[in-house]
Parts: structure tokens; sequence; C-alpha cells
């Protein structure tokens, strides 16, 4: 805990009120939590998903 309260200290938002760090933290956890769940997702479907990799060409250059 004490690594993790050095690391808030020497960020940007050390300086800042508790009530402001207690958001920032709460936002980027958030978003970690999210992108970790939609890659538990992305690989538990991974065989139903297709991939096309060409592009759509209409001739109008």
């Amino acid at each position: 805990m004490d690594v993790i309260n050095q690391i808030i200290r020497q960020s940007a938002i050390g300086t800042l009120s508790n009530w402001y760090k207690s958001v920032v933290l709460l936002v980027f956890s958030s978003i970690v939590v999210t992108l970790f769940t939609m890659l538990v997702i992305l690989l538990a479907n991974a065989s139903h998903l297709t991939t096309n990799y060409s592009y759509l060409f209409n001739g109008n250059i």
C-alpha cells in the first residue's frame, strides 16, 4: 500500500484533494475493468468472428 500511496503522491494528482483523487482513480479503474471485460468477451467468442482484410474500391480515384 505504501508503494501505491507514493506513486499517487508523486503523480499529477498528488496535490489535489482526496475527493478528486478518488474520482480520478475510480474513472481509471472502471476503464481498465471495461477493457479487461471486453478482452475476455473477445477471446471467449473468437471462434465466431469473421475477419475481412480487403478494402472496398468503387473505381473513383
